[in-house]
Order: C-alpha cells, then structure tokens, then sequence
C-alpha cells in the first residue's frame, strides 16, 4: 500500500510539473505571437507598389488622418532599397564618373599643346583618386549628414562610410540603396574640382593643384553643397523649410559650374598667364580628342541631370529631355553666331557650345519644361560665347580653356533663368515649400544663392591659393620646366613618342 501511494504522488508531481511547463510555453507562444506584427494585408502590399513606382513615400497610403501609422500595421517596404531604381542611379554613377574619365580628360587634353596633354589627364585622374579619399572619410557626412543640426555643414555621423550600407537613407530616397546614393555623389564631388583645371592648364604644379583641391573641398564644395542639397541646407528652398534662402538648383548650377569657375577665373589671375601668352600662338593639339570628349561629356551628362531625381520617374525623364533640347540649341546657336562673325562653324564652336549648354541647363533641367528648355539652349549659345569671344580679351586673362567664361559665367545664368522658368508642372516637389514663389520672386531667392556661391569661392580661392603657395615655395613650375612642359616636369612622361624611321 505504502508502494502504491509513493507511485501515485510521484506521478502528481510529474503531471504538475507537465501542466506547468505546458502552461508557460503557451504563454510565451502567446506573448511571441502578440510581440510579431501580423503580416501586411494585400492593400498595404499594393500601397508599397504604388509608392514604389511612384517613387513616394512608402509609408503614405498607411498614414491615418494625424500622419501616424496605425498600431499593427507594418511597413516591411520601408527601407528597402527598390531594384529598379537603384540599378539606374548606379547607371548614372558610372555615367558621371565618364564625365571625368574619360570625357573631361579628353576635352581638355585635346584644347592643350602636346607637350601638356598628359599632365591635364593626371590632374583629373588625380582629383578622381584624391577626392574619392576625402569623400569616404569626411565629405559624405559633412554634406548629407545632419548630427551636426548646421545649415551649413551636415554630420559627423556617416565618417569613414560608418553606417553606409545597402539601407536607403530616406532624407534623400526612399527606395535608393544609401551606400549607391553616396557614390553618386561622389561623381559630382570628383568632377567639381577637375573643372577648375581648365583654367591653370599648363602652368600649375601637379603638387600644389592637389593640395589646392584638398581644402577647396573642405572650404568650398562640401559647406556649399550641403548648403543647397543638404536636409538641413541653409538654401536648400525645396527640402528645408526653414532655409533662409529659398533657391533651388536641381543638379549643380551653383553647387559644380559657378564654385569651380568662378575659383578658376581667381586662380588663373593669381597665377598669371602662361609664358608667351599672347605672343606665341597656343592652338589645340588635337580637336579630334576634343570632339570625343565632348561627346563623351554630353552622354554622361544625363547621368549628372536625369540621375540627379534620385530614382527613374517623371521627374527624371523631364531633365532627360530637357538637358537634351537645351545642348543641342546651345551647340547650333554658338556655331551659328560664329558663323555670322567669323564666317565659318568651327568645331570647336561646336563644342563649347555643347558644353555651354549642358552647364546652363543643368539647374534647371528638373524644373522646366521642354519650351522654356529652347530658350535655356538659345541663351547658353549666346552668353558664353561673348564671355568666352569679347569679355575675356577685353580683361586680358589666361584662362586657357574658357572655364570661366562657360562654367562660371554659365553656371551663373542657369542659376537665375532656373528661377524664372521654373514650374511646378513638371515637378511637384517646388508646391511643399515654393508655391507662393513660383512666378513671384524665386529668382530673387537665386540671386542671393548666386551672391553666397560667388563670395564663397572667390574669398576661399584667395586665402588657399596664397597659403599654397607659401607652403610649396611657389605654385607654377620654373620657367625652363614649363617651357619644357608639365608632362616630362611633373610626371616623366610623354603623350606622344614619334619614333625616327630606321
């Protein structure tokens, strides 16, 4: 009996032991499924996939009427980068970076005497390399951070890439991988100080060039480009309500053309000509490379300005086929005015009007339609070329290959006509913070952002290129080496070595 009883209570406590082990995993089973949030219903799923080919918001159509979104509903499309999308922006990456290597490099080498072609090629590729250094530690988060709560510098947050990975930063884009985005904009950084080039071309030591660009970016492209793109950006007139200057520049007219143009025209001046300016004839070696650049420029330019709406939408076709209307003009028109002065279309006029073009309308190109794109073209042709054909021998400086009288003078007419022709036709985004300006004052708003670029580089232009100099004992070569030429002085090396016939 004893026995008995021993084995009746040792089995109550096992069946105790099982009814609470079974009872506590089924509160916890409980509590998992009340922690999980219950899967997206099939109208959250067609919301995601409206958003995501309207390149909207993703979480919008889930928002109730305060802008919340409900208590269990999930947004599993937030922050997930979208196929589509992304593989276009990484097109147009690869695209700008074509403008710099090999387009710019091209253009420019070909303007030059032989005896410097490779020196202008190893300052750009020196500005891809150097710049690309600067941008993964400190010039990505000093531009599209914003830890900082600035105006005028972004972050510290994203230093050395910390945090840039294949997740959208939705400050910027919703559905753009963050890490594909800041390589876009690297394309822009890198190209910004390669243009400053075209005006020193053929005088400037490669050392002080890539120390001179070093803190220009610091001083200049990095404040101004957070400035006008940055969410916290002091004229950032779409994004920023609190901007105090409400102007807008849609893929770099102030931040790329008017920065590096109006830094060359101060620091050709400081330079001084070229020896024999003037007195020796310096014609371009090769238009033949020049026509390929040029053409290579334009072709990557829509990566620079359809690329510059962050995703493949309306807005971006818009700037495609703005940027298209505007070039060609600009190229016939600058010809055409050649034709009627000198009597003869060059190929050259071809070219710098192409360029002109790309230049005016690229703070535009987002924001116009294709009408207000023909006058952009038409005035590029024309404003440049004076610049460039009677501004320039009237004031006697050497800018060798018009940067300033294309990009900065360029860069500087886009930026006002953009606050002209702009319209919320063709972009929506300038009704969230520019409706009352729209046709009532937004150019003023592009003066004062042309006022801030201009002040800007010319003060930094001044102070860095003195510091340079004194720190390097001199920023051009000696004579003999420049007469000599920057290819064997500076880089041991010849563009073209013509072998004698045995």
């Amino acid at each position: 009996m004893r026995t008995l009883l021993n084995h009746l209570c040792r089995y109550a406590a096992f069946a105790l032991l099982a009814g609470y082990a079974a009872s506590s995993a089924h509160a916890q089973a409980a509590a998992s499924a009340a922690a999980t949030p219950p899967p997206p219903t099939l109208e959250q799923r067609v919301a995601g996939l409206e958003a995501y080919l309207g390149n909207g918001d993703p979480t919008g159509a889930l928002k109730d009427a305060k802008g919340n979104i409900p208590a269990g509903l999930t947004t599993s499309s937030v922050g997930v980068a979208g196929p589509g999308h992304n593989g276009w922006m990484m097109t147009c990456a690869a695209l700008v970076l074509f403008m710099t290597l090999p387009g710019l490099a091209l253009f420019y080498g070909g303007l030059v005497r032989t005896k410097n072609v490779l020196s202008v090629m190893a300052q750009c590729l020196g500005c891809a390399g150097l710049v690309t250094i600067l941008w993964w530690a400190f010039g990505y988060s000093l531009v599209f951070g914003k830890s900082f709560n600035s105006p005028f510098l972004g972050g510290s947050e994203y230093f050395f890439f910390k945090g840039v990975d294949s997740v959208p930063n939705t400050d910027y884009a919703y559905w753009v991988s963050q890490n594909v985005f800041s390589i876009y904009q690297l394309m822009f950084a890198i190209i910004t100080p390669a243009l400053i080039v075209g005006a020193i071309a053929e005088r400037m030591k490669f050392s002080a060039i890539m120390l001179f660009i070093t803190i220009w970016m610091f001083a200049v492209y990095f404040p101004l480009a957070h400035m006008v793109w940055g969410v916290t950006g002091y004229m950032n007139g779409v994004w920023n309500a609190g901007a105090a200057i409400k102007a807008i520049d849609f893929a770099g007219g102030t931040v790329v053309h008017m920065s590096s143009g109006w830094s060359a025209l101060i620091l050709c001046r400081i330079l001084g000509p070229r020896l024999g300016f003037g007195k020796t004839p310096m014609p371009p070696h090769s238009m033949v490379l020049c026509m390929i650049g040029t053409g290579m420029l334009w072709v990557g330019w829509y990566g620079f300005n359809a690329g510059s709406a962050v995703a493949a939408d309306g807005v971006s076709a818009n700037a495609f086929t703005t940027t298209t209307l505007a070039t060609a003009v600009a190229s016939f028109t600058w010809a055409a005015l050649e034709y009627l002065v000198r009597k003869k279309a060059s190929v050259l006029g071809f070219c710098s009007g192409a360029v002109a073009g790309l230049v005016v309308v690229t703070p535009a190109c987002g924001f116009i339609n294709s009408t207000s794109a023909m006058w952009v073209g038409l005035l590029a042709g024309a404003v440049p070329f004076f610049a460039c054909t009677k501004l320039k021998p009237l004031l006697g400086y050497d800018d060798a290959l018009d940067t300033f009288g294309i990009h900065a003078v360029g860069g500087t007419l886009g930026a006002f006509i953009t606050g002209i022709f702009a319209t919320s036709s063709v972009n929506g985004n300038l009704n969230i913070n520019l409706k009352d300006l729209l046709g009532n004052g937004l150019w003023m708003q592009q003066l004062k952002a042309i006022g801030l670029t201009l002040a800007l580089s010319v003060v930094s232009t001044v102070i860095i290129a003195y510091f340079v100099k004194a720190v390097l004992g001199g920023l051009r070569p000696t004579p003999e080496g420049e007469q000599e030429g920057l290819d064997l002085t500076d880089h041991g090396e010849e563009g073209y070595i013509y072998e004698t016939k045995s």
